[in-house]
């Protein structure tokens, strides 16, 4: 996402790209990018849910994985405002400087915009990444809601199946009707788009796909007529049944250098909410071309990546076996 985000903040068309001139317009990379996030979490999240023993572990489990980084990230945002502030009136009268931190914090109030902060930038959103969070923690509620047949294991791939297949139908035959419908922040295209793509990685999820002995010839299979679609203009028909499973198989495809980073820690949602604001800081100072943003954002995200894990977002994960109270302790020893 730091890449893709490097080409409109620095002012380059998204034609510009070259996964965007390879496919006669089909993919661009924050498209891609973001499409895989919602793979891979919805892969995750259902694995997550079949270890959790009840609804109230899986969603302790889901909070404190987002929301002390995000108000982290929130705070330093909010402290940067006065570096970068240019507004003509003093910015102790900004209304929106004050409910930048809780309006972000609730997910579903996204405020992306401090008026006189980055206004000669290209973009003006602070951090244009978080309007997504509000999807992800949405679709965390509906895995919890799964938790009702929980140990009925047919029923839950069923459920999960059923709901696929009518997001993909709402998607393809009523997305004119359902897209433009808004609840509590969500539009009706997002929710199909992400959501189906988050579906199908808990669908994968049931049938333990990483195990599969035949991984690497499905990924060869698959990476065939992934290229076909390309070449036929009919990748977007069939992207959130295709680009799902190429998505999960090359992640677990075990490469070397991304094993040694995951030996680091999980970096990947704090170079997710600290990309886009490291790259309005680097283009409200230094005015960078694409290539020299991307290098450098890739740089700092990763290295705020890291440092979110460590110093916040796995400490706050630790509390994730601490019972709420003296009645989970006594349950949590039997």
């Amino acid at each position: 996402m730091v890449v893709s985000h490097s080409y409109p903040l620095s002012g380059a068309s998204e034609s510009e790209q070259w996964i965007y001139k390879i496919t006669n317009g089909q993919m661009a990379l924050a498209e891609l990018g973001l499409n895989g996030f919602f793979i891979i979490s919805g892969f995750f999240i259902y694995r997550s849910f079949q270890r959790s023993p009840d609804v109230w572990v899986f969603l302790k489990k889901r909070v404190l994985r987002i929301f002390p980084g995000l108000l982290m990230v929130l705070v330093l945002s909010f402290l940067l405002v006065p570096f970068v502030y240019e507004g003509s009136s003093p910015l102790t009268h900004v209304t929106e400087w004050y409910t930048y931190i809780p309006y972000n914090f609730s997910l579903y109030g996204f405020q992306g915009v401090v008026p006189g902060v980055f206004d000669n930038n290209y973009y003006h959103a602070i951090n244009g990444s978080l309007w997504t969070i509000r999807y992800e923690f949405t679709l965390y509620l509906a895995v919890a809601l799964l938790f009702v047949v929980k140990f009925r294991h047919q029923l839950v791939r069923a459920v999960i199946g059923i709901s696929l297949l009518l997001m993909l139908v709402s998607y393809f035959l009523f997305l004119e009707q359902l897209g433009g419908i808004s609840i509590i922040g969500l539009t009706g295209t997002n929710m199909l788009n992400l959501g189906t793509f988050f579906v199908m990685g808990s669908l994968l999820a049931t049938f333990k796909f990483e195990e599969h002995p035949y991984k690497y010839w499905w990924l060869f299979a698959l990476g065939i007529v992934f290229i076909a679609c390309i070449y036929f203009n009919c990748y977007s028909e069939v992207k959130h049944l295709l680009y799902s499973p190429i998505v999960l198989l090359l992640g677990f495809t075990v490469l070397p250098v991304i094993d040694a980073f995951g030996k680091l820690g999980d970096a990947s949602y704090g170079i997710y909410i600290y990309g886009f604001p490291i790259q309005q800081g680097f283009m409200y100072y230094f005015e960078l071309d694409t290539s020299a943003l991307i290098l450098l954002s890739v740089i700092g995200s990763i290295i705020f990546g890291y440092v979110s894990w460590h110093l916040i977002e796995k400490q706050a994960l630790k509390w994730k076996r601490k019972p709420f109270n003296r009645f989970n302790r006594r349950w949590l020893r039997k």
